[in-house]
């Protein structure tokens, strides 16, 4: 039987087929004669957005080139090339994306239709820089939409879950090649959310980690610079991944660990290409849930949750994550509503996190909050409708385009019956 897992192991999909076409043609036909289709990249989803038990199809092996246009503000890429391979072959071409997340291995297609995200008060998501597509839709039909072409295809598809087909190719805006500096420092918690308004106008990118059972943070900042050259690489997870092990050997040691941890974290600097610093090192498995709020409630959510998590001695090794995302017009976007704070909270992936993860969201959800749709959620297909006011319209596009629900699988049905 074929078998196909997400990074952190705990998504199992048993699909009947997985394909790996080496031209649009080939793809075509695939998705043609399948009776069930979705598309895998990394498998960075912790949701079963891959799932399923008709065809799963990398395009991994998919031919084609980056194509610079002649004003040199947008790129066509092919939609399977990870966000690595895209960012390194735009750094040849003196070009940089104006904004990333912190790992890199995610398929361009993945990051764009999941809303996939870095951080900065004034910088969308990956979805906002997309100008064009061109899909393989359910019939094997190849289509192309931008937002004079297709308009409502085009505002559908920028986040769509790959629930409308298989995207091929995306044309995205970029800029000229940027070079970061990172600075990392610990501070007390308390001065940095007193702060925060404050901090995120002063820096381009700001974000920082906490551990639940620490009082102080480490505070990341990107800033543009004229240094050319990489002065400090990331290091391993080597101790981290001790500690994770040690967290699951000894739960009730979770704060003690994570107090240590915190007091080793040390001022450092790196400077260099953007596309080498914003992602880092990522190889401890983990589980993930991340809640997109409004920036008015985000401090006092954070407050809440970690006031909950310490009451109930949760043993989450993982520090939260606190970063910044501008607003957007997007369809599906969580940041549809608003400029948004983004809080994610991890766990060690063979440690218990399911329960913990439904408390925190019950109050991450009080305040306003909307979930990345690529990690662990608990919506309903009424919440949906409720937290997207453009979810009719999308549901209208959806069936339009694949009315027998070929793109959909048993997760997607539940959360968007509506649009069946």
């Amino acid at each position: 039987m074929t078998q196909w897992r997400n990074w952190s192991g705990s998504v199992v999909a048993n699909p009947a087929a997985i394909a790996r076409p080496r031209d649009e043609a080939e793809l075509a036909a695939i998705v043609r004669d399948a009776r069930q289709v979705r598309v895998t990249g990394a498998g960075h989803s912790f949701m079963p957005l891959c799932e399923t038990k008709g065809t799963l199809i990398s395009l991994a092996d998919m031919v084609g080139d980056l194509i610079v246009a002649a004003d040199r503000r947008s790129v066509d890429a092919p939609a399977g090339w990870s966000l690595k391979r895209l960012t390194e072959a735009l750094w040849a071409e003196g070009l940089s994306l104006p904004n990333q997340g912190d790992v890199n291995p995610q398929s361009l297609a993945g990051a764009l239709s999941t809303g996939t995200h870095g951080t900065g008060r004034d910088l969308g998501s990956l979805a906002t820089l997309a100008r064009s597509f061109r899909l393989v839709t359910a019939d094997g039909s190849v289509v192309d939409c931008d937002a004079v072409t297709l308009p409502d295809l085009f505002q559908a598809q920028r986040l769509s879950l790959g629930m409308l087909g298989v995207v091929t190719r995306v044309r995205i805006a970029v800029i000229p090649a940027l070079h970061l500096e990172e600075r990392i420092e610990r501070r007390p918690l308390a001065e940095v959310l007193d702060r925060l308004p404050e901090l995120a106008v002063a820096t381009r990118h700001m974000e920082f980690f906490q551990f639940p059972y620490s009082d102080t943070v480490t505070l990341k900042t990107l800033h543009p610079t004229d240094a050319t050259e990489l002065t400090r690489e990331e290091g391993g997870d080597q101790v981290f991944q001790a500690c994770c092990d040690l967290a699951a050997a000894a739960p009730r040691a979770v704060p003690m660990i994570q107090r240590t941890l915190s007091r080793l974290i040390r001022p450092s600097r790196r400077a260099g290409p953007a596309w080498r610093i914003f992602p880092s090192e990522r190889q401890v498995r983990f589980e993930e849930m991340e809640y997109e709020l409004p920036v008015a409630n985000a401090v006092a959510a954070l407050r809440e949750s970690l006031a909950l998590l310490r009451s109930h001695r949760m043993p989450l090794i993982f520090p939260f994550e606190f970063r910044m995302v501008a607003a957007d017009d997007i369809w599906l976007s969580p940041f549809h509503a608003g400029p948004c704070a983004s809080i994610s909270v991890h766990q060690y992936a063979p440690m218990p996190w399911a329960r913990h993860f439904a408390e925190l969201e019950a109050v991450f959800r009080a305040h306003g909050g909307r979930p990345h749709w690529a990690k662990r959620h608990t919506l309903t297909s009424d919440d949906v409708r409720t937290l997207y006011p453009n979810a009719e319209a999308f549901g209208d596009v959806r069936r339009a385009i694949d009315p027998e629900g070929k793109f959909m699988n048993d997760d997607l049905r539940r959360l968007f019956n509506f649009s069946l």
